[in-house]
């Protein structure tokens, strides 16, 4: 028998599982209670998987020997696998209670402790295991894990250089390595770590995923997209892997590919929540409405406190002018968090959303986002006015000047100015949920700010004598804007579809590097956008203008607030606030709408603005 033992083991080492299993059997057939043969059985189930059979055999077993540590420590792992947490720690607490040195048990008890969260424990584990035995490689690499855990990222890379100095082919330090550095956003380091971690390992699926993930950071779509191509060929987690191939073709623009791998994540897992959220965000940049809708309800109903899937619900609802549910809706942009929302004010006084009276109340209304937000929505600080509130608007400096203009008695101070005493607040773009805005009730006077005639005077003189049409054109947003590959274009797809009988003033500001080297092969393009220091500036060049043609940008707002004529050049898919399928804008009545006729059609909108203009001087 124990030769037979000796035979069963030495398979065993070298992974011929079924050959040594065979054996181990055939052992307790004869010796039912035979130790070792109970005891490495249940080893050899944990090794394949089937934790509760592993942890039913080493039990068997421990009731034969119950002082034998390495049985306990091995039912620990097995019930780890169960993630049984707190049997797995008295497991291997008992386990080292039996032999105090056994170092692959502390480092083990790490783990649990790590698991539930008693980060310091954890660690305390880890240094006991790694004095032991200092060239433990898995104690040094998920010490780095609980260090990094508790935002020590340095002392975190330094325990995984450790563990690849104990023992270089270890792949899960070198995947540890890279999860931080991509933490980090060393995005090249962790690239070259997840490389290393699957040359030793080629079938390790998690590697595979985070390295999409990384590739996708850098820009890198197709190899990202092969990345998790290959971690779903190797059974990654399916729905969590073709999610994020999903977000990649999406950013590379295979949007037909993108809606393919959102349904396959769902199709691997129906309550996926987030996927079915993504899913709806394409449909509607698709202008599939009504499925885009029955996503976002989805996922909804799955997550009720899905502040990302409210919020674009409500961007839809808007887009298709349901105010009433869309208001609504919208208020969770409060909830989406600092990366893909407004922060919200933390302010004692109460949030006034026309639910009370504020005649003779002090009511802060505030800006919360873009200066195009604030231009478009200021409007609403007369309405708040006319309810007999005393109004504090608060916005972004450079507005503060040209605000100054609105037809609505009360003060505007510069965002982080002293606040002076009030009893209410709003934010802004929460007025018209306040005022319960619809498509037929929106305050859309032909024109609610008005440029400094001082300024306006020195303008038209800088300009000189009008021997031409003047129009002022914006070709680009914020190049940091989530959506600027859609909405902005640069100057040279402009130039060849403008006439040559305007004379053009450029409104941009801050052009990028080729759009100066457009500007400067192109000087009947007047440029005085230096000379531009706030929006007071900007509104006095736009009076002397006759029309501004610009794309979805600040200088659009500014414009339409002006009732200067306007055209707006949109991206296929607009932001809600232009609605859909109109040429018009009930927000500002001076605005024509140019809508793009598909996905990153600009040459089809120039085209329709050439022949406008042409009109014009016919």
């Amino acid at each position: 028998m124990t030769d037979k033992l000796h035979r069963a083991n030495a398979l065993h080492q070298i992974g011929r599982l079924a050959g040594a299993r065979a054996l181990y059997e055939d052992i307790l057939r004869v010796q039912p209670r035979h130790f070792d043969a109970l005891h490495l059985l249940g080893v050899l189930a944990a090794q394949t998987q089937d934790a509760r059979t592993a942890v039913r055999l080493i039990d068997k077993a421990i009731r034969i020997n119950p002082t034998n540590a390495a049985a306990h420590c091995n039912k620990g792992t097995a019930l780890q696998a169960l993630k049984k947490w707190n049997a797995a720690l008295a497991s291997y607490d008992r386990a080292i209670a039996l032999k105090g040195d056994y170092a692959m048990a502390h480092c083990n008890r790490g783990n649990v402790l790590y698991e539930l969260g008693q980060l310091d424990a954890a660690l305390a584990s880890y240094d006991c295991a790694i004095a032991l035995n200092g060239h433990l490689a898995e104690a040094h690499s998920n010490r780095g894990n609980v260090l990094a855990a508790l935002g020590r990222s340095d002392e975190a890379l330094a325990s995984y250089a450790r563990a690849i100095a104990a023992q270089g082919n270890h792949a899960e330090a070198h995947f540890n390595q890279a999860n931080l550095l991509k933490a980090l956003r060393r995005f090249n380091d962790a690239l070259a770590s997840y490389d290393r971690a699957i040359a030793i390992r080629p079938d390790f699926a998690a590697a595979h995923v985070n390295r999409g993930g990384v590739l996708c950071e850098l820009g890198q779509w197709d190899a990202s997209i092969a990345s998790y191509d290959r971690a779903i060929a190797l059974k990654a987690d399916a729905a969590e892997t073709y999610f994020n191939r999903g977000n990649v073709l999406r950013s590379a623009g295979r949007l037909d590919a993108a809606l393919d791998s959102y349904r396959s994540a769902i199709n691997a897992r129906r309550d996926y929540a987030e996927a079915h959220c993504n899913l709806g965000f394409l449909l509607k940049a698709l202008h599939q409405y009504d499925a885009a809708l029955e996503s976002f309800n989805r996922a909804i109903s799955l997550r009720a406190d899905f502040a990302e899937a409210r919020f674009n619900r409500a961007t839809l609802l808007l887009a298709t002018a349901d105010f009433a549910r869309g208001w609504i809706d919208y208020e969770w942009r409060w909830r989406l968090g600092r990366a893909l929302g407004p922060a919200p004010r933390r302010l004692v006084q109460p949030l006034w959303l026309g639910d009370r009276p504020i005649s003779g109340r002090t009511v802060l209304l505030h800006s919360e986002q873009g200066l195009g937000d604030t231009l478009q929505f200021c409007r609403y600080a007369r309405l708040v006015s006319d309810l007999g509130a005393h109004v504090v608007l608060e916005v972004q400096g450079s507005l503060v000047g040209l605000l100054s203009t609105l037809d609505c008695p009360g003060q505007i101070i510069a965002a982080g100015s002293r606040l002076p005493d009030f009893e209410f607040h709003c934010p802004l773009l929460s007025l018209p949920l306040a005022f319960k805005t619809d498509i037929h009730t929106i305050p859309a006077a032909p024109r609610y700010l008005a440029a400094e005639p001082g300024k306006v005077a020195w303008w038209a003189a800088r300009l000189g004598e009008r021997l031409q049409p003047r129009i002022g054109l914006v070709w680009s947003g914020k190049a940091s804007h989530t959506n600027d590959r859609d909405r902005s274009l640069p100057l040279s797809e402009v130039v060849p579809h403008l006439p040559r009988d305007f004379q053009y003033v450029s409104l941009q500001t801050a052009p990028r590097a080729p759009d100066c080297r457009t500007l400067e092969a192109h000087p009947w393009i007047t440029d005085l956008t230096a000379e531009l220091s706030d929006f007071g500036e900007t509104a006095a060049l736009c009076e002397c203008l006759d029309l501004v043609i610009s794309v979805d940008t600040s200088v659009a707002h500014l414009s339409g607030a002006l009732g200067k004529p306007t055209w707006v050049l949109l991206p296929f898919n607009p932001d809600w606030r232009w609605l859909l399928k109109r040429d018009d804008s009930p927000w500002y009545p001076s605005m024509r709408l140019c809508r793009q006729p598909a996905i990153g059609d600009w040459s089809g909108v120039l085209e329709r603005v050439r022949a406008s203009l042409l009109r014009i001087r016919e």
